[in-house]
């Protein structure tokens, strides 16, 4: 209906000058009007242009003044003659009405505010802003000076209305001829394709963005760790297993049953399964023995060690588990083989989630087993792995671990930050976690390990590890990064 009003118009008159007049001659809505225009002029059967007029309208505040009146007549007529306590005046009307009328009258000097009486400076007072309010609503021309006014007063807004102009386009037709997009093969038949007329193609027109998946910048940096342990001569371990015992996860790295890691607050244990039944006999005897009394040159815990804690299934803590069972497999070889065994994968700590902690993250681990090696051929290793990451100045800190002596803390210098940022742990394995397990005596195992989380949000300028990892991630973050980075071997 629309789309024949306007066409129909204009093949007796020259232009439609007001498309909302247009609208209301028609009894057509006009946003409906103008959804036909725009498609008419696409296709150049009228030529429009823009119509803007602004004019002001009353907010929701202002309309309700035009029927209960303006607050300060209102709190004026609820004054008695002889005068009204507060208290009473409060009670006879609205508490806004009170508070904004109060203010006005007192301003237009109609009312006097005693400590205890209220009463009135005049006999009687024009409600000026309810007609004001008035006119602007019938369309009427007010002066700046009352616009001001009631603007500051949030009673009245600025609306802008827009509409057109129109006028026959080079395509005009009083009737649109509908465009077919195809020729099938009933019009052949017919004969008809010859009074058809066909939609133009557009051959520079750019289709939809073709949607592929997209990887997250974990997944990107974790290619790139494991391209650089690869070069470097290393294997991957097989770490498919979320679920360890505590055996494996904290005994056979000779970390103590009392130990604050072990408990509940730090570790998620299963209940269901909630105990392993597959432990070598042999080798978790001669691991209770060096914890309960020592051996190796150690002088143990001193402690009752307890079958049924090792027992107990939990979700890994660290990958370092899966470096437990790789020695020990490697220690029932018949000849002893050097080796270089790296891991990346998914770990869970009870913790706290804040914007640099998260329940589970992924860690970075790597290994070297071989004879006499020494504290030099880790901190080697260690130059010449995060110096493929673009990390170049290394320090190293004395630290602590339950299964590692001597131990240290890997620092890189940040030159965005300007300051030395902890970046890994390192250390080499105690003789009371690798000789229970069958290594020979003079075997030594040197090894790092780093979150992924932390390098790949100071590489991509993520502060927050939520819009990095977990439920709450902007899949738009995703799509946005970078394909690659570039400038690293």
């Amino acid at each position: 209906m629309a789309e024949d009003a306007i066409l129909g118009f204009l093949e007796s008159n020259e232009t439609i000058s007001d498309s909302g007049q247009f609208a209301a001659d028609v009894r057509i809505d006009h946003n409906e009007i103008i959804n036909v225009i725009k498609s008419l002029h696409g296709f150049r059967l009228v030529d429009a242009q823009d119509i803007k007029r602004e004019n002001w309208v009353l907010t929701d505040e202002g309309k309700s003044y035009t029927v209960a009146g303006s607050p300060e007549v209102q709190l004026f007529l609820a004054i008695l003659p002889e005068g009204i306590s507060r208290e009473e005046l409060q009670k006879k009307v609205d508490p806004t009405v009170f508070k904004i009328g109060c203010a006005q009258a007192i301003k237009n000097k109609w009312v006097e505010m005693g400590k205890q009486l209220v009463s009135r400076k005049v006999q009687y007072v024009e409600d000026r802003v309810k007609d004001l309010l008035l006119r602007i609503q019938d369309g009427e021309v007010v002066d700046q000076e009352d616009i001001d006014a009631l603007k500051k007063r949030k009673l009245i807004g600025l609306q802008t209305w827009k509409g057109y102009s129109l006028q026959r386009g080079p395509n005009y037709a009083p009737k649109r001829k509908k465009a077919v997009t195809d020729l099938t093969r009933e019009h052949i038949q017919r004969g008809n394709w010859k009074d058809l007329e066909f939609k133009e193609y557009n051959f520079s027109a750019k289709g939809p963005p073709a949607e592929g998946g997209h990887l997250n910048p974990l997944l990107k940096v974790r290619k790139q760790l494991q391209n650089i342990f690869l070069q470097m001569g290393f294997e991957e371990m097989p770490t498919n297993n979320f679920v360890e015992s505590s055996f494996w996860n904290f005994d056979a790295l000779f970390q103590p049953q009392q130990h604050p890691a072990r408990d509940s607050h730090d570790t998620f244990f299963l209940k269901v399964p909630s105990t392993t039944r597959e432990l070598p006999e042999d080798y978790v005897e001669r691991v209770k023995c060096v914890h309960e009394s020592g051996g190796y040159g150690s002088r143990g815990y001193g402690y009752d060690w307890k079958r049924e804690e090792a027992n107990k299934n939990l979700l890994r803590t660290h990958t370092t588990a899966v470096s437990s069972r790789m020695l020990y497999l490697l220690a029932q070889q018949n000849a002893f083989t050097p080796k270089k065994y790296f891991s990346i994968d998914r770990v869970f700590r009870n913790e706290a989630v804040d914007r640099t902690h998260l329940a589970e993250f992924h860690q970075i681990e790597g290994l070297v087993c071989d004879r006499g090696l020494t504290l030099g051929d880790l901190i080697g290793v260690l130059h010449d792995f995060f110096s493929r990451l673009g990390m170049s100045k290394l320090r190293f800190k004395p630290a602590y671990n339950p299964y590692t002596e001597p131990s240290m803390e890997i620092f890189s210098y940040h030159e965005g930050f300007k300051k030395w940022v902890e970046i890994g742990n390192s250390g080499m394995f105690r003789p009371e976690m690798l000789l229970p397990m069958g290594l020979p005596e003079d075997v030594r195992v040197i090894a790092w390990g780093l979150s992924l989380e932390r390098p790949t949000m100071i590489l991509y300028g993520i502060d927050n590890i939520r819009d990095l990892f977990g439920h709450k991630v902007d899949l738009n973050l995703i799509k946005r990064n970078p394909i690659c980075r570039l400038g690293i071997d």
